[in-house]
């Protein structure tokens, strides 16, 4: 299987840096978002990050817009009927990605793989809504995307060899560095990473100490390269707390139980970095 196109489906944080990998890759990105707006502000922030990178000399400036030109921007799904896979990279609501997942199926040419980027939901459940489950994987990137390596490709149970190792020699194209994972809620990342963000949020909850030393403690007795608190605020509030509710939700297990502050937060619309407010201020 030989992937030239990507289309991403969101334009958000993930979205647009996973386009703009792709497109620093070589690919034609085909980038989809609901409207305007959203497009012009994710493609604003990936010319932003394509800038910083020129300054730093992590690119020249020809590749730097040689890249944005290879990205394509649609309100209108039914242009991904020309890319060879998808990244479906929308918000972390199970029954959002299905609707995106059946619309996809119905619009992208026979084998297109279907990927989404979910950092908790079942791969499974999703490739069940298609009529080709066999197609459908799991693309994990991590935030930043373009700084961090990682990309968990999740097989769901449906999921054929052949798909995979394209997805996986993609990431490699996209010089990042793939994890074989299998379906299950959290994957690795996340069912490791959410407890213990979670747990932070308790101790800030419990008055054990304020955020800022609650991160101090993790960054330079545990050699974090940023604290839980803070990392939280990066991800969004709002996504920590869907993940935590995933592993409840099917773990069954109090030990995922979300923590009551994360949940009043949320309800405050505190989502960190994206709204101004989280554990910390943001201008």
């Amino acid at each position: 299987m030989t992937i030239k196109s990507f289309g991403v489906v969101g334009a958000g944080q993930m979205g647009g840096g996973i386009a703009q990998v792709a497109a620093c890759s070589g690919f034609d990105v085909v980038l989809f978002d609901l409207n305007e707006a959203a497009l012009e502000r994710g493609v604003g922030v990936i010319a932003g990050s394509l800038a910083r990178m020129v300054k730093k000399e992590k690119l020249s400036q020809s590749e730097a817009d040689q890249a944005l030109s290879r990205i394509k921007q649609t309100t209108a799904m039914s242009d991904m009927s020309v890319v060879d896979i998808v990244v479906e990279a929308a918000s972390e609501d199970e029954e959002i990605k299905k609707t995106i997942f059946r619309n996809l199926d119905e619009i992208c040419k026979p084998g297109a793989i279907l990927a989404t980027n979910t950092s908790s939901i079942s791969i499974t459940r999703l490739a069940a809504v298609t009529s080709r489950p066999g197609q459908v994987i799991g693309m994990h990137f991590m935030n930043p995307v373009p700084m961090m390596q990682l990309v968990e490709v999740i097989r769901a149970l449906q999921t054929e060899d052949a798909v995979f190792d394209a997805v996986n020699q993609l990431s490699l194209d996209m010089n990042k560095v793939p994890v074989d994972v299998n379906d299950a809620p959290g994957f690795v990342s996340n069912r490791i990473l959410m407890p213990m963000i979670n747990e932070a949020v308790f101790c800030r909850y419990e008055n054990i100490a304020t955020a800022e030393e609650i991160d101090t403690v993790m960054k330079l007795g545990m050699s974090h390269p940023m604290g839980p608190l803070a990392l939280a605020d990066l991800i969004g509030l709002d996504t920590c707390l869907s993940i935590m509710q995933v592993l409840y939700d099917n773990f069954k297990d109090s030990k995922y139980r979300p923590c009551p502050l994360l949940v009043q937060m949320v309800d405050a619309g505190y989502l960190g970095r994206k709204s101004g407010r989280g554990f910390y201020q943001y201008d």
